[in-house]
């Protein structure tokens, strides 16, 4: 009998610890089908052919409308400037991935933080759901997914883990040491894909 007590208040404390660690989606489900993919020269497509991005895969995988905002160089810091312009899109959906240039830039970490929260702020008081592309726990940048990860939480943005993990470093996936080539990038917006496909 104790034994089945145990039992069910260890499934008990699962399903508490489950619900509890779910993070309700802001605006799932809004109106709108084109999301907008904002970020750096990774969103941009560094390396690849145009049909051969993340944001291109990613609008095969979807069969909706991925329009790309990636720009070569741009931060975490500089972006909030240029945020408008996703937004004149009417997304339902905004693809935020930023950090890689901000790390190498030395820009200081706080305020690359601050920029991506005001970013998912911003993108969810349009009425879209923000997603938090992180690139992953290459050089330094782990203290940027843990920060990422605690802004999704808080604010209830999707959160997409290690877009480079698996991929950066293996030369097969690389155009050079940092972007991926379209073999890289096909896996990029697959796991992209898999994170977002039940909001979409």
């Amino acid at each position: 009998m104790r034994k089945i007590i145990l039992v069910l208040l260890v499934i008990a404390g699962i399903c508490f610890w489950w619900h509890a660690d779910k993070t309700e989606i802001k605006n799932a489900g809004a109106a709108g089908t084109t999301i907008v993919a904002f970020g750096d020269s990774l969103t941009y497509g560094q390396g690849a052919a145009r049909d051969k991005t993340y944001p291109a895969v990613l609008a095969q995988l979807t069969g909706k409308e991925v329009v790309n905002l990636g720009l070569n160089g741009d931060t975490a810091a500089h972006a909030p400037r240029r945020l408008e312009q996703a937004l004149e899109h009417k997304p339902y959906m905004v693809l935020i991935e930023f950090g890689g240039n901000d790390f190498m830039r030395s820009v200081p970490f706080e305020q690359s933080i601050a920029a991506v929260e005001e970013m998912v702020e911003r993108v969810q008081a349009s009425g879209a759901v923000a997603v938090i592309v992180d690139t992953g726990g290459y050089y330094g940048m782990k203290k940027y997914t843990k920060a990422y990860k605690k802004i999704a939480r808080a604010k209830g943005a999707l959160f997409v883990p290690g877009i480079l993990d698996g991929i950066f470093g293996k030369r097969g996936l690389m155009s050079d040491q940092i972007h991926p080539n379209a073999e890289g990038y096909k896996l990029v917006a697959d796991k992209v894909y898999a994170h977002i496909k039940p909001y979409v």
